[in-house]
């Protein structure tokens, strides 16, 4: 976590964190080993990242080592609380066209 900022927002940003293994359970993380790293975006970006990256490898690790029942089990606990723990938002800034300063927006016409 960034040692700069309010102390109240890191401890908010640390239970969004850690909302995978409230809702899931310590038992279910036992045989897991989960180390993450992260680039680019800011600090609440971040931890939505973290988040979402631990929750994928969690289904992931059920889907390969145990079994398809308790991998679904946990896909349907996720999804229900929170859509976004598994599945990305896919909106990103759209790129700047000519003849204007931004992506929709044109340059100003003068009739004089």
């Amino acid at each position: 976590m960034p040692s700069k900022g309010p102390l109240q927002s890191v401890q908010v940003f640390g239970r969004k964190l850690l909302e995978p293994v409230l809702l899931l359970g310590k038992e279910r993380f036992a045989g897991v080993d989960i180390r993450v790293r992260v680039k680019g975006g800011g600090h609440v970006a971040q931890i939505y990242a973290i988040r979402q990256s631990i929750s994928k490898a969690l289904v992931a690790y059920y889907q390969k080592y145990v079994d398809e029942a308790s991998k679904k089990e946990i896909k349907d606990i996720l999804i229900q609380y929170d859509r976004t723990l598994l599945v990305a938002d896919p909106r990103r800034c759209e790129s700047k066209k000519f003849g204007g300063p931004g992506a929709r927006a044109r340059y100003q016409k003068s009739y004089r």
